[in-house]
This record gives structure tokens, C-alpha cells and sequence, in this order.
């Protein structure tokens, strides 16, 4: 069972996910793991790995008996954590139902095992050769199943860039002046719209947008430009002791940690929300739920679940064909920017290697990734171009969702 700690006298260290057993006693090897492996991850992250090894101590419970995976690993007791690894392993591939995630929950549980074993018998003499002994087995399991695929795909990988036809109908509906728009309050409309704009033209990740502080943007004079420049930093500076979501949002890794410019629209787009829809909350995040707490990431989900069913027929079936998708999820509007950021940058005369370092850069990537070149192959595609003019972020759409006395009006409402 996955349980969530967030009592405030208990030190911060020790907050966070925690499995447990039937009778609400920790896991403990895996609690261990959580503090020494998984510490430095995503919330998101962390959470998907403790549900994997989750799933495996219940699959040993079942097997041998309650505590079956903590006794094995204690003990170094190889043949039975051979057993189990390799049984939860057909276990899982013998699913009627196979899908993408199934696959990394036997890696996580794989790596579990090794990883606790090998801390267990390392700088033990009496232990020396049966770690001996484990090492081989590792390897040889490694060799029998590391490669295997829980589910090979069959289709082709298509690039989740969102076409034209879907962007200019997700900037119609979402306009908080829209007469098709799906939400009813103006607080909500903003809210979406707010979050809409910051994913899709600044390229955040849905735990990055949900970590924004309400003074997120930053503003400064270029002397040399001598124009004011808007920016936001993309960290966990922000992040508060009274966060009590339940998918708390974190920094994906150490290279998401990163600064973001933001053009003048888009910062008054946000103040506006800041000032006249966001309310009073007491806590510092930008997106205020209805109930004045943080937003959460399975609301973010939700919303834009309902906003897909709100797109015209016409819109779903071109997304359906040009994608092979038939809603659209925050991340795409992510993999969207990717695209048309990445035309920006060849169209206004950078290498392509200078412009995928950019792009490394401006999303939060590693120097090594080859996350960019992902996105090479759609840059020439005119339908998806056309969408904005090569300044990506002064779209007129954006500026009809303005009330007309703040079209022209600085960082304020």
C-alpha cells in the first residue's frame, strides 16, 4: 500500500511516499531505498517507481507469505529472490493487457533488488561469496530479461506536436471571452487559459507550472537593448513546508532547473490573472484552485480532459489523423513549443547544432540529450508553422483574449 506522509512535526526528510503492509507497518528495505536512491527525483517520479516495488512485495506476499521480499533481501537468500524476479517478470508479460508502464515497473523492480543486495553485502566478509554468487545471478538474469521488452511496439513513433487546425481551435475555445468556452466561471477560464499559455509558449512541464509562485516573473532594463526584459525561473525554490497535494509537483532533474524568457504579452497576461482572478489564497502558488489551494496535477489533467471533449468534431478527427490521438494532454502542448521552437531557431539562421543546444537549454534538457533532434524532422512542416509568425509569442489570438483596457497596458491590470 502507498501512503502519503506529510505531517508537519515529522522532519522533512522523512515527508513523502511510504509503502506499507497489509498491517500498515513499513516496507522496510524499501523505505531505505526511498531515502537513499530515490531522494534526489521527482515527486512524480519517485511515486511511480514505490508503486512498481509495490506491486512486487504484494506478488511475494502472495507467493511465500507477508514480509517475504524484506526476509529474502535481509538474508541475501538469492535462490528466492531469483524466484521472485523471475516470476513476477511472466507474471507481468502474461497480463491480457499490456501496456507502456509495464515495462518500467520491471525495471524498477529489478533495479530494486540488485541495488538492496548489493549495498547488503558489500563490506561484509561472511558475505563475500554469496554476494559473489548474487552478482552472477544478476548477470545472468540481467542477460535473460534486461533487454526484454514487456511490450515490443508495433506502430510507428509519431511526434506529439499538436497540428495547426487543434492550436487555433484550442486558442478559440479557451478565449476567457469565448462563447464555447467549457468553463463556467471567469476565475476557472483564467486559470486554464493561464496555464494554457504558460505550457504551450514557454514549454513547462506540468510539475514546473504547477511549482510557479504568484511573482514568478521577473523583469529587468537591458541596458543594451534599453528595453525591459520578463523572464521566470523554473525551480523549487518556491516549493512550501504546507504543500499537502497529494502528487506533490517537482523538478524533473537537475538540468530542468533552468531560467525561461517570457515575452511582454505573456507577463501581462499573467499579472492580469494574478490580480483580478487568482484571489487571496495563503499559499504562494500561482494557480489557485477553486477551493483557494494550490492546483493540483490530477485537476491540471481533468481540465484539459474536459477541454478535449469541448474541441469541434472536425478539430478531433484531424488531431486523430495527423497524431493518432484523440484527446490532448498538457505535455502535448510541450511538444508542441518543442517543434515550433526549434523552426524558430533554424529559420532565423542557427546551425543545427547550436540551435539543438538552444534547445536543450530553453526545455530543461541535458547537454548529451537527444531529446531536440526528436523534433527535427517536424520542423518543416508548413501546416503546423503557420500557426504563429516567427515571433512566437505576439499571436494575435492571445491578444483577443485580453479585455481591450489591458491590451496595451504594462505588467499590470
Amino acid at each position: 500500500m502507498v501512503f502519503q506522509v506529510r505531517l508537519p512535526e515529522i522532519p522533512q526528510r522523512l515527508r513523502g511516499t511510504l509503502l506499507v503492509d497489509g498491517c500498515g507497518l513499513p516496507r522496510y528495505w524499501a523505505t531505505v531505498w526511498a531515502q537513499l536512491a530515490l531522494v534526489d527525483l521527482a515527486e512524480l517520479t519517485r511515486l511511480g517507481k514505490l508503486h512498481a516495488i509495490e506491486r512486487l512485495y504484494a506478488y511475494a506476499d502472495e507467493l511465500f507469505g507477508a514480509g517475504a521480499l524484506d526476509d529474502a533481501l535481509a538474508s541475501l537468500d538469492e535462490a528466492r529472490l531469483g524466484t521472485l524476479l523471475e516470476g513476477w517478470f511472466v507474471t507481468i508479460r502474461n497480463q491480457p493487457r499490456i501496456t507502456s508502464f509495464d515495462q518500467e515497473r520491471w525495471r524498477a523492480g529489478l533495479d530494486f533488488v540488485v541495488t538492496m543486495t548489493t549495498w547488503l553485502g558489500q563490506g561484509t566478509r561472511q558475505h563475500e561469496n554469496r554476494l559473489a554468487r548474487l552478482d552472477a545471478r544478476w548477470q545472468r538474469l540481467n542477460l535473460l530479461y534486461g533487454q526484454l521488452q514487456i511490450q515490443r511496439p508495433h506502430r510507428t513513433n509519431i511526434l506529439r506536436a499538436l497540428p495547426a487546425v487543434v492550436v487555433e481551435a484550442l486558442y478559440a475555445l479557451l478565449d476567457p471571452e469565448s462563447d464555447t468556452n467549457p468553463f463556467k466561471g471567469a476565475r476557472t477560464r483564467w486559470r486554464v487559459f493561464t496555464a494554457f499559455v504558460l505550457m504551450l509558449h514557454q514549454g513547462l512541464r506540468r510539475g514546473e507550472l504547477l511549482l510557479l509562485n504568484a511573482n514568478a516573473i521577473k523583469s529587468g532594463l537591458d541596458t543594451r537593448q534599453q528595453r525591459r526584459r520578463y523572464w521566470l525561473n523554473v525551480s523549487e525554490q518556491g516549493r512550501v513546508d504546507t504543500d499537502f497535494r497529494y502528487s506533490r509537483p517537482g523538478i524533473k532533474t537537475a538540468d530542468s532547473i533552468r531560467q525561461v524568457p517570457v515575452s511582454e504579452l505573456t507577463a501581462n497576461l499573467v499579472q492580469c490573472y494574478v490580480d483580478n482572478y487568482r484571489g487571496r489564497p495563503d499559499h504562494p502558488y500561482l494557480l489557485n484552485a477553486q477551493t483557494n489551494t494550490p492546483l493540483s496535477t490530477e485537476s491540471v489533467t481533468k481540465l484539459f480532459a474536459r477541454v478535449s471533449v469541448a474541441l469541434p468534431a472536425a478539430v478531433l478527427a484531424e488531431l486523430e489523423d495527423r497524431t493518432g490521438k484523440t484527446n490532448v494532454t498538457p505535455h502535448d502542448l510541450r511538444h508542441t513549443c518543442a517543434v515550433v521552437r526549434l523552426n524558430q531557431l533554424l529559420s532565423q539562421g542557427d546551425s543545427m547544432d547550436e540551435a539543438l543546444q538552444k534547445m536543450r537549454t530553453f526545455f530543461g534538457w541535458s547537454r548529451t540529450s537527444d531529446m531536440p533532434t526528436h523534433y527535427a524532422r517536424a520542423v518543416f512542416e508548413d501546416r503546423l508553422a503557420a500557426v504563429w509568425n516567427n515571433v512566437f509569442d505576439d499571436r494575435v489570438a492571445v491578444l483577443r483574449a485580453l479585455p481591450p483596457g489591458i491590451r496595451d497596458a504594462g505588467p499590470t491590470c
